[in-house]
């Protein structure tokens, strides 16, 4: 090592820090269109696609409540890779973590506004998921510069209980599967009351300790 230049064991080091960005080395910059931004901009497009589907013939007619159903259900099966992808691939963007949670709000509350509308879902459930994610939105905007509020699996599990619910519902369903369905979706409003209170909570904490909260 003695008899080496200096120039030339500065231009290796160069060299292996460019290779190994995760020592210290420059980083690509993550493209804006990526395949977890693309889900997320196909969920979106998705939603008006659901509306029109489970209102065609009125509403009530079984092959259209069919193709709702089956939208419905690609849609929400987007929100489940989107953000796989983008942690596994480092495809995380700004752009991604601010179109995902609209995508997620965007069907669930076109959903339930739209069998509410049709008299397949009492109001009052409509309002207290709708109510609790707008609440949530606003929160973490609050406390946003103060501190980050992790999604926790209650969150997760929320959110998988309302989709199967939403999609039962959907379907032309009777008997005990409506029922079913029906039984569901006030498990979910449980578990969107109880993971709210549980944010109001974490957001109190970060408000006053500045710090970030629990996972």
């Amino acid at each position: 090592m003695s008899g080496q230049r200096p120039e030339a064991v500065a231009k290796r080091e160069h060299v292996a820090s460019v290779v190994t960005p995760a020592h210290g080395g420059v980083e690509k910059p993550v493209p804006l269109l990526n395949i977890a931004n693309v889900l997320t901009i196909a969920r979106i497009v998705l939603v008006p696609l659901f509306v029109l589907a489970l209102f065609a013939e009125g509403g009530h007619d079984t092959r259209w409540r069919v193709i709702a159903a089956a939208v419905f259900g690609l849609a929400a099966i987007t929100d489940r890779f989107d953000g796989q992808l983008a942690r596994k691939y480092g495809l995380v963007t700004d752009f991604g973590k601010l179109a995902d949670p609209i995508a997620d709000k965007a069907l669930i509350g076109a959903a339930l506004i739209g069998l509410s509308v049709l008299g397949d879902l009492p109001w009052w459930i409509t309002l207290v998921i709708c109510g609790r994610e707008i609440g949530v939105t606003l929160l973490r905007l609050v406390v946003v510069r103060r501190g980050v509020i992790p999604a926790g699996r209650g969150g997760k599990l929320k959110t998988l209980v309302q989709s199967v619910a939403i999609a039962l519902l959907v379907l032309p369903l009777s008997g005990v599967f409506a029922t079913a369905g029906m039984w569901l979706m006030y498990l979910a409003v449980a578990l969107t009351v109880i993971t709210g209170l549980d944010y109001v909570g974490q957001a109190a904490r970060v408000w006053f300790a500045g710090g970030k909260a629990r996972a």
